[in-house]
């Protein structure tokens, strides 16, 4: 691996800033490693060992990639986050890994070869969307299983842009070809540290493409007309899913997104609410602050019917849009969801804490309790806690999963490793919050 693309990764100056380097834009790089011969050292090392092999292979990744974040992400899987001047450090990065795990390991004094599959994806910084980058890794490593080589995604490249009339085609059946298929992401309480509620979040499984990011298809989904469908499929399915979570003795909500085209949509409303009145599962809504200001005065009346019968509202993104106090006194919502644009430089913006803690106070005094979207570091989580949050999520706590992972996820209580992690001080004083 030629020095200078090690200097690529390592670096943390501009790349880490998100600035420029060299007139090119700062990238976020998210590479999965997949021990392919798990099964066999597992047989062979036995089950106790082998259960610590992804420590010792993300001990070993981290020492051959300075600044790299590696995390194991499940007994055969790894997770390498860094930042980097090109999308092509994601290259050089698998290149070093190769030539590093050429040899043999020394595991206990014997020898191990040690079979990996990597793919992975890079996505220019300024646009900070970690869910997409985490699926198109994810999808790339599919990939990268079906065709036995490395794959890494570029997200600004055109060429994985898909042709919208074929896919809004393939949509209309993938529902009842069983493609569409939900991940839960959990929201922690701060004080608490418990898990009080999870976010549901479509995906879709294309047959011959692939993973598609919602990105790629919710907006066909609205175009062509198929949104109500796929809603009421998701909301079916996150009440069958929260049933099973109650069953196992985490009776918590699940929120699932409603586009604001269906809130003007009275069919939808009166088809949802005969669905929630008929069941015992706990769930929420979370809905945009812009999907509000189209036709307000519909959107107030159709959330109030939701209100009514149990659901618990939630507003997204709050921030990201054309926030509207008149609007937003208005709601009947529980729940302000702070968006992560503000989250994710919070500990290193004089700016984004103040619009932070303004907004929790602001969210706090209309009685609703505020989430924390985009959390990904200890430092953050323990800042919004002394700023009064009530709640966060975010990769720091979970990456979105599937809802046999999440029930294993509450079972074993993993959120506690974040929140064990929070720091007490940040040594600024009372008064700095205070400031105009």
């Amino acid at each position: 691996m030629p020095p200078d693309a090690l200097s690529a990764i390592t670096a943390p100056s501009a790349a880490h800033s998100g600035m420029a380097v060299a007139g090119l834009p700062a990238w976020q790089l998210l590479l999965l490693a997949e021990i392919v011969n798990f099964g066999a050292l597992r047989r062979h090392l036995g089950r106790s060992r082998a259960d610590f092999l992804a420590e010792d292979v993300a001990a070993i990744m981290a020492r051959q990639l300075p600044g790299a974040r590696v995390l194991p992400v499940g007994r055969s899987t790894l997770e390498i986050a860094f930042e980097g001047a090109l999308p092509t450090d994601a290259d050089s990065a698998i290149s070093r890994l190769r030539e590093c795990f050429a040899l043999p390991l020394d595991i206990d004094g014997e020898k191990h070869s040690l079979e990996l599959l990597l793919a992975g994806a890079a996505m220019p910084s300024h646009e900070r969307d970690d869910v997409r980058l985490a699926e198109a890794a994810e999808a790339a490593l599919g990939q990268a299983r079906a065709d036995q080589r490395d794959v890494v995604r570029d997200l600004s490249r055109i060429e994985h842009a898909y042709d919208r009339l074929s896919l809004m085609r393939d949509l209309s059946k993938a529902i009842g070809n069983g493609e569409i298929f939900l991940q839960y992401q959990p929201k922690v309480h701060l004080r608490r540290q418990e898990i009080v509620s999870v976010e549901a979040l479509v995906r879709w499984q294309h047959p011959q493409r692939g993973l598609i990011l919602p990105g790629d298809f919710i907006p066909l989904a609205e175009e062509s007309g198929k949104i109500g469908a796929l809603t009421l499929w998701t909301i079916r399915q996150a009440i069958a899913d929260q049933q099973v979570l109650a069953e196992s003795g985490h009776d918590i909500p699940i929120f699932v997104n409603i586009s604001g085209l269906l809130l003007a949509d009275a069919e939808f409303v009166d088809q949802v609410c005969t669905m929630v009145r008929g069941v015992a599962a706990k769930v929420g809504f979370e809905i945009t602050e812009t999907a509000v200001i189209r036709d307000p005065e519909c959107a107030i009346r159709h959330l109030r019917m939701f209100a009514d019968i149990g659901v618990t509202l939630a507003i997204d993104d709050y921030g990201a849009g054309l926030s509207s106090l008149a609007y937003l006194k208005q709601l009947p919502a529980r729940e302000l969801k702070i968006d992560k644009m503000f989250v994710l430089e919070l500990t290193s913006s004089n700016r984004d804490p103040l619009i932070v803690r303004s907004t929790i106070d602001l969210a706090h005094a209309l009685d609703m309790e505020v989430t924390a979207e985009g959390v990904e570091t200890p430092a953050a989580m323990a800042l919004l806690s002394v700023m009064g949050c009530d709640m966060a999520q975010g990769f720091l706590i979970s990456r979105p999963i599937a809802i046999g992972a999440m029930r294993q996820f509450l079972d074993e209580g993993r959120h506690l490793t974040a929140t064990a992690a929070m720091r007490p001080s940040f040594g600024r004083p009372e008064s700095f919050w205070k400031r105009a």
